[in-house]
This record gives C-alpha cells, sequence and structure tokens, in this order.
C-alpha cells in the first residue's frame, strides 16, 4: 500500500472559517518577550525580536488569557528549549538554536516552545510525554501557516511582505517528509505504537506525523489551545496510561466547549470519554 501525503488545509494557504456553533473563546493578549542574547549573527535584536513577536501573536489570543508572564529569549546551542526554572516573577526562559536572518527557523522553533507553555508544562511522570511534544509540533505548523496569511497584509515591517510565503515552504516541506499510510486512522496508529511512545517522547519525525493528523481540528477551533491550559494540570510522578491522562486533561476544562474539544480528540485516538 502506497503512502500518501495529506497536507492539512493550512499548510494550503486556505483559510478555514469557525466550526458551526464553536463557542467564541475570549481573545487572550501575548506576554512582553525581552531579549537576554546579544548576539543573533548577520542580524539586529529589533528584527529578532519583531519576528518573535509576531509569532507569539498567532497562537496567545487563542489562549483566552491575558495575564501571561513575560518570556525571556537567549541563544544556546543545547536549545531550542524552554527551562523548568522560572525568573522572579514568574518569566519563562525559552533559548533558541538558530541566528542570522533565518525566520522561518526562528518561528518554528519558538512557536514550539509557546507550545509547551500553553500545555502548562511541568516536571512529572514522562509517559504521555510524547502527546504534549506532539502538541508543540502541531503549534508549529499553526504558526508558520498563520505567519504566511499574516505577513502578506501585516508583517513588521512593508518591506518584509514578500517573505510570506517562505513560512508556508518550510511548512510544506517538513510535512511532505512525514507522509502518512493511507488508510490508517490515528486509533490505529496508537495501538500499534503505545507501547513505544513512553520510552521516546521527542521522537520528531514521530512527532511530525502525528501533529499533521491533529492540526486540522486547532484550524477548524482555534480556541482548542485555550482547552491545553489544563493538559498538565494533574500531572505529578504517578504514572498514568494515555487514556487517563486524556481524561484528567478533560476533567481540568472549566468550559464545556474546551470538554468537547478534548473529546474529539480523545476520540480521534479511539477512547470515548
Amino acid at each position: 500500500m502506497s503512502p500518501v501525503i495529506l497536507l492539512p488545509a493550512v499548510l494550503l494557504g486556505l483559510c478555514l472559517q469557525p466550526h458551526p456553533g464553536q463557542a467564541e473563546e475570549k481573545k487572550g493578549k501575548a506576554p512582553k518577550i525581552r531579549l537576554i542574547e546579544k548576539n543573533w549573527g548577520q542580524t539586529n535584536e529589533a528584527d529578532v525580536l519583531a519576528v518573535l513577536n509576531s509569532t507569539a501573536r498567532q497562537l496567545f489570543p487563542h489562549s483566552g488569557r491575558n495575564d501571561w508572564n513575560a518570556i525571556h529569549v537567549g541563544r544556546s546551542s543545547n536549545g531550542p528549549i524552554v527551562l523548568f526554572r522560572r525568573g522572579d516573577r514568574g518569566e519563562y526562559f525559552v533559548n533558541l538554536n538558530t541566528g542570522d536572518r533565518f525566520w522561518c527557523q526562528y518561528a518554528f522553533q519558538f512557536s514550539h516552545e509557546i507550545g509547551h507553555i500553553l500545555c502548562g508544562y511541568r516536571e512529572g511522570d514522562q509517559s504521555n510525554h510524547w502527546f504534549e511534544e506532539t502538541i508543540c509540533e502541531t503549534a508549529s505548523l499553526f504558526a508558520l501557516g498563520k505567519l504566511s496569511e499574516d505577513w502578506k497584509t501585516n508583517p513588521p515591517y512593508s518591506n518584509w511582505k514578500s517573505y510570506a510565503g517562505q513560512f508556508e515552504k518550510y511548512a510544506r516541506e517538513r510535512v511532505e517528509k512525514q507522509p502518512w499510510p493511507e488508510d490508517l486512522t490515528l486509533a490505529d496508529w496508537y495501538e500499534r505504537e503505545k507501547d513505544e511512545l513512553a520510552g521516546n517522547a521527542t521522537d520528531r519525525a514521530r512527532n511530525l506525523m502525528v501533529a499533521i493528523r491533529l492540526l486540522p481540528f486547532f484550524e477548524e477551533e482555534p480556541a482548542g489551545w485555550a482547552a491545553l491550559s489544563s493538559l498538565n494540570e494533574r500531572k505529578d510522578r504517578k504514572k498514568r496510561n494515555f487514556r487517563t491522562y486524556l481524561g484528567d486533561w478533560l476533567n481540568g476544562c472549566k468550559t464545556e466547549d474546551r470538554r468537547a474539544f478534548v473529546r474529539k480528540i480523545a476520540k480521534a485516538f479511539g477512547f470515548k470519554l
């Protein structure tokens, strides 16, 4: 059986309309971003900050929150990573492993780390961490698609409009490297892979494959990003299977539209919550 490539609509430049009957999530506000690294190679801090702020605006407004702590961004060959340690005022510390004017790479890496922040990342049992990593890959694809549209009319600088298509191209090239096998459902995939997932949460090829399948859920209901705030609320050092993890996520959601979103994700993996 030959594999087929499924390209999410956002990567094809299509604009999906909100799901009929979807509850409108209160818009959130992106946090303040501060560069704590001075040297970004062949570029300047103002341009780097412009790209990072633009990237943040593709995700945080869907969170329904206006009280995000600031994000301090550094540069490290050990990145990209969001650190567990926090600043005196709760600031997040994110390190990126990029530089010069590779704007797509900045956006891809930063949106992944934003994904962890939206998920309420915390230390604890790693059995289901593969799912958070997959959500973060989804965040990157989502942000790249939105940036491609946004920069056509609203880039940080007017002379950057011509760069808009590069975000879509960057995402498309990643998607095309990870085709999804024809007729394989997400539930069947999980049943096949579940024993391997806990031991390797950051298998990027696998994370990306599943992220491509999850992306349409967030395209249709961007308010789904708000539901992620409850993903790790009950995470501790106690080992949980994936169904229980999803159930904890569902039970942590405060609104019915968020719970409905979680049920859709769970159903795709073969669970009825």
